[in-house]
């Protein structure tokens, strides 16, 4: 590589590594996001297909000009949003080198190295899991692939030799997969992308917004009695809408004496495993036959970095059937291909074991469990605060990091009062339209941004506390900031002149 080029690189790199530096010291300076309109920031961003290109300062400076300033701040201590990460530095790091080195972790040969890192980061994840030694797994895009890889391992086992036959063959076209309704939309999603069909969905009851194994014993006798074959259970740790965690134990024990293969969507709750304090709550994933788990949520980890994990490896060798010997090159006394690619969906497969592998050996579990330990301690803490304020609802005590609750002005907890400014508008559409009204609201305000859901029916304000570095101020300052966004929403609406 000419001398020059390098030497450029040098030079900017060490520029944005300052830029970068500066970003976290000043980050809770800057709202955590801005009001701006779609189509405004499109318009900013559309230009001509460059031609010529322009010096690279003027890029990175633009870049920070008009990039970084309308991003959402996953890092600021108010951001308390959606279940993504703000990572830690030097995972950072470690996925600008991969960047660099740009393996192909699907294949031994184009990642001599990459293949043992990924190989030893999922043998931890494994060991955390407790999993046996005949377990193994793959670092994937994210939960959504993970889901859908599970269940291709669960396929296979339900229904071996379907990655042949399709789903005609065997019995297949009466599959059903049997999980509560907070399941996540990539399990449904899952079943449509395998040709089973939406139909295959078998919601299942719910206790206290979590699966309830004793309606998912019926269910499964139910689904057999009408002909159809229940091909997997999914029970999820740490559920997207209130990040609880299902009954896995006795989830487990329905899913074994109903010889029914178990997947547990892990995604987001699967990290805590690192916490001596929090892995109780997780107890019985270790039965699981298959587990999701996103080190890129509570590993603190960049996008992207999923896993999925099996308890017998033949199940993850089946679901995938691919001969491709432009790639994978069987090598003499060779049990098992070392071409990862032969079990997962990635061909283009990015090295992002090496974030995880540089995080783990730096920081050490330990570190790990004392954020997550800390986020767990910012959703109990606020869930009290929100017990004893006489004008806020929380909907459920929290398992992990997430909390619903709602905004309840001058009303009784028990009643469903009127919209605040709104007389007359009683009863819980008006209360329903005052948590997305405040939302938004309280977003464009850049004081804090959250996110809302829907349960039981009504719309609730929820809360991913996803960020260490958010202490009991900034829980304060989240009610505060609420109770004042509901006064200026009031206030207009007051100022409106009535209806004609």
């Amino acid at each position: 590589m000419p001398a020059d080029w390098i030497e450029d690189f040098r030079h900017h790199g060490h520029r944005l590594l300052d830029r970068m530096a500066e970003y976290w010291e000043t980050v809770e300076s800057r709202p955590v996001s801005t009001p701006r309109d779609p189509a405004e920031l499109a318009a900013a961003f559309d230009e001509p297909l460059p031609r010529a290109g322009r010096p690279a300062a003027e890029v990175w400076d633009d870049v920070f000009a008009r990039v970084v300033p309308d991003a959402i701040h996953l890092a600021h201590p108010m951001y308390m949003g959606h279940q993504v990460a703000p990572p830690l530095p030097h995972a950072v790091l470690a996925d600008g080198l991969a960047s660099l080195l740009n393996q192909s972790v699907a294949v031994w040969e184009m990642s001599p190295t990459g293949t043992p890192v990924e190989q030893q980061v999922t043998a931890w994840m494994r060991e955390l899991l407790g999993f046996p030694s005949g377990s193994d797994g793959t670092l994937v895009s994210g939960g959504s692939a993970a889901n859908l890889t599970g269940l291709l391992a669960a396929r296979e086992a339900a229904f071996p030799g379907s990655w042949e036959k399709g789903v005609a063959g065997g019995g297949l076209d009466r599959a059903v997969v049997l999980a509560a309704a907070h399941a996540h939309y990539s399990v449904e999603r899952a079943l449509g992308v395998m040709g089973l069909g939406a139909d295959a969905f078998v919601p299942v009851a719910e206790a206290g917004f979590r699966l309830d194994p004793a309606a998912l014993r019926r269910a499964i006798a139910e689904v057999r009695a009408a002909g159809r074959i229940p091909m997997a259970v999914v029970a999820t740790a740490g559920s997207t809408a209130t990040g609880l965690v299902d009954d896995l134990e006795a989830v487990a024990e329905v899913a074994a004496s109903e010889g029914v293969w178990l997947h547990v969507d892990g995604a987001h709750g699967a990290s805590l495993l690192a916490s001596e304090r929090l892995r109780g709550r997780l107890r019985g994933i270790e039965r699981a036959d298959s587990v999701a788990w996103d080190p890129h949520k509570m590993m603190f980890m960049p996008i992207s970095a999923g896993g999925v994990f099996v308890r017998d490896r033949r199940h993850l060798d089946a679901a995938f059937r691919q001969s491709a010997p432009y790639l994978f090159h069987p090598r003499p006394g060779e049990v098992r291909s070392r071409d990862i690619g032969q079990r997962t969906l990635q061909c283009s497969k990015r090295f992002d074991a090496l974030k995880i592998w540089v995080g783990l050996r730096h920081y050490g579990v330990d570190h790990f469990a004392r954020l997550q330990e800390r986020t767990v301690a910012n959703a109990e803490r606020l869930h009290a605060m929100l017990t004893d304020a006489p004008d806020f609802e929380p909907m459920h005590a929290p398992a992990t990091n997430i909390l619903c609750f709602r905004y309840v002005p001058g009303a009784s907890r028990a009643g469903e009062a009127g919209e605040a400014g709104e007389a007359g508008e009683a009863g819980g559409a008006g209360l329903d339209r005052l948590q997305t009204r405040l939302r938004e609201a309280y977003n464009a305000s850049g004081r804090g941004w959250i996110t809302a859901t829907v349960l039981g029916g009504r719309r609730v304000l929820r809360v991913t506390l996803m960020n260490p570095r958010t202490e009991e101020r900034h829980l304060e300052a989240l009610l505060e900031g609420l109770r004042e966004t509901a006064d200026e929403i009031s206030g207009r609406l007051a100022n409106q002149p009535p209806p004609r």
